[in-house]
């Protein structure tokens, strides 16, 4: 399993590092919506557990070096549309 790493880098962003078990690392900036937290029920101070969550979902569906650099939860959806249900069921 990858380690992540996920720093707080701004209000409702986070700066998240991804060092795969084939040695390579990827960085990425995740935005959370605030709309999404919302969605799910989500206190703000869950933001980092939905987070991890979301890498791990996307960590599940295709490599670390696929992952967009910069993104938004809210963009996964367009990509994965069964992602706002299964996050869901997932925290």
């Amino acid at each position: 399993m990858p380690d992540i790493d996920i720093t707080a880098s701004d209000r409702h962003e986070y700066a998240v590092t991804i060092a795969a078990d084939d040695g390579t690392r990827t960085e990425h900036r995740v935005r959370v919506p605030e709309s999404l937290l919302e969605q799910l029920g989500l206190a703000a101070t869950q933001e980092p557990l939905l987070v991890r969550a979301s890498m791990l979902y996307l960590l599940e569906r295709e490599p670390a070096s696929s992952v967009l650099p910069s993104f938004g939860l809210d963009d996964i959806a367009r990509y994965f549309p069964d992602y706002p249900t299964e996050i869901g069921n997932w925290i």
